[in-house]
């Protein structure tokens, strides 16, 4: 019963997202249409229990969230042309549905907004993310995403922010806020040591590909799109059957999916071609990724080129994150001892638990078995996800 029920709300939440993609199309109002869909799949949740789930799930939540958008509408007299246009709604069609997704995603990264905004008003707005979820992911308190949010939906309201997909020459101002809602979509629904969710990256392999028809040639779309299939072609073997993370260098590789593999390694040659002075930051991603997905086995890793491109990823977008992984790809090159080097170099991580586990690793690999201790215990003496820290104590008890 609970799983039937899990299901159910899932089915109307992801169903829900769709349809507020076109509630605010008719409305031109995001409040509204937030509430009006708000209404139908609370009336979802109590009637398809009893009644049974209709055969088109998406089309009776549009037609309860119109009907309930058309009663708000008439209870404010100084818009009777918006409700005109909920009454004249015509079917949907998968164009439609795609365009109306595309809208709101860009409504959502309208550069009026801070890039920080954006990204969050998307993912609670259209990937359908609940506030506390997205504060976990911007790093913020639940309190203060509230009033983003908040503020977000106001300033779209008083500056008549229209809702449409931008003219050619407004998407370079937007894309960089939709590449990253999308992107984090992606890796909250992938994650490697909690909670897998593929729905979200269902959900987030379809808006970039609906990206990619709207741009088709542009090499930060290419980019993400590789990164993002050649990441999800590992999904089947990211876990054991007890459902715990298993590391890449132990994954059975007869698992991937070849053809997820295949696809990305193409769209990477053709990000590369389209920016051949500087590769777009996905891009060098996405070839990093490729670099693992081509070996048949750890072993065979090219690890030299690995190390090369994290050399460029580090000239377009250089953090002490990418450093840090490039420090691991060198310990698999030229051994632990100038792995260790190279992690020690890395400076502002030391709040930072996997730079104490690199560290921890690599001294258990150089015999420093009181140095690696130390450093495990450095580890998981900070802050983190639950389930981080328990990966970092299978990973202490493996070495």
């Amino acid at each position: 019963m609970q799983q039937a029920h899990a299901a159910l709300v899932r089915l109307v939440r992801d169903e829900g997202r769709r349809v507020l993609a076109t509630l605010v199309r008719l409305t031109g109002d995001l409040q509204l249409a937030e509430d009006a869909v708000q209404d139908a799949t609370l009336r979802a949740l109590e009637v398809w229990p009893r009644d049974g789930v209709p055969a088109e799930p998406r089309a009776w939540l549009t037609l309860t969230a119109r009907r309930r958008a058309i009663d708000l509408l008439r209870r404010e007299a100084v818009r009777p042309g918006k409700e005109l246009q909920v009454v004249a709604y015509e079917p949907e069609t998968p164009e439609t549905i795609r365009d109306d997704q595309l809208r709101l995603l860009f409504t959502c990264c309208h550069p009026a907004l801070a890039h920080e905004t954006q990204v969050a008003l998307a993912l609670r707005t259209l990937c359908g993310l609940d506030v506390p979820e997205v504060a976990a992911l911007l790093l913020v308190g639940e309190e203060t995403m509230a009033k983003r949010l908040t503020r977000a939906r106001q300033k779209i309201t008083k500056a008549r922010i229209p809702y449409r997909v931008p003219a050619d020459h407004e998407l370079p101002d937007r894309l960089r806020g939709v590449l990253t809602t999308v992107y984090l979509l992606f890796t909250e629904g992938a994650d490697p040591i909690g909670e897998t969710r593929p729905a979200l990256v269902e959900e987030a392999l379809r808006l970039t590909r609906l990206l990619r028809e709207l741009m088709p040639g542009e090499p930060p779309v290419l980019g993400l799109l590789a990164l993002e299939l050649l990441t999800d072609a590992r999904r089947a073997a990211r876990r054991d059957p007890g459902g715990r993370p298993v590391l890449l260098a132990d994954q059975d590789r007869s698992l991937w999916r070849r053809d997820l593999v295949e696809e990305g390694v193409l769209l990477v040659g053709e990000g590369l071609r389209r920016s051949p002075d500087t590769p777009d930051p996905y891009v060098v991603q996405a070839a990093i990724a490729a670099c693992h997905a081509l070996a048949p086995t750890w072993a065979d890793t090219d690890w030299a080129a690995i190390v090369s491109w994290y050399d460029v990823l580090l000239t377009v977008a250089g953090t002490p994150v990418v450093a840090l992984n490039r420090a691991a790809a060198v310990a698999e090159r030229d051994g632990p001892e100038a792995g260790l080097a190279a992690v020690d170099a890395v400076a502002g991580l030391e709040r930072y638990p996997l730079w104490h586990a690199s560290r921890a690793e690599l001294l258990g690999r150089l015999g420093d078995r009181a140095g690696a201790d130390q450093a495990w215990a450095a580890a998981l003496a900070l802050p983190q996800d639950p389930a981080q820290a328990a990966q970092l104590r299978r990973r202490q008890d493996a070495t």
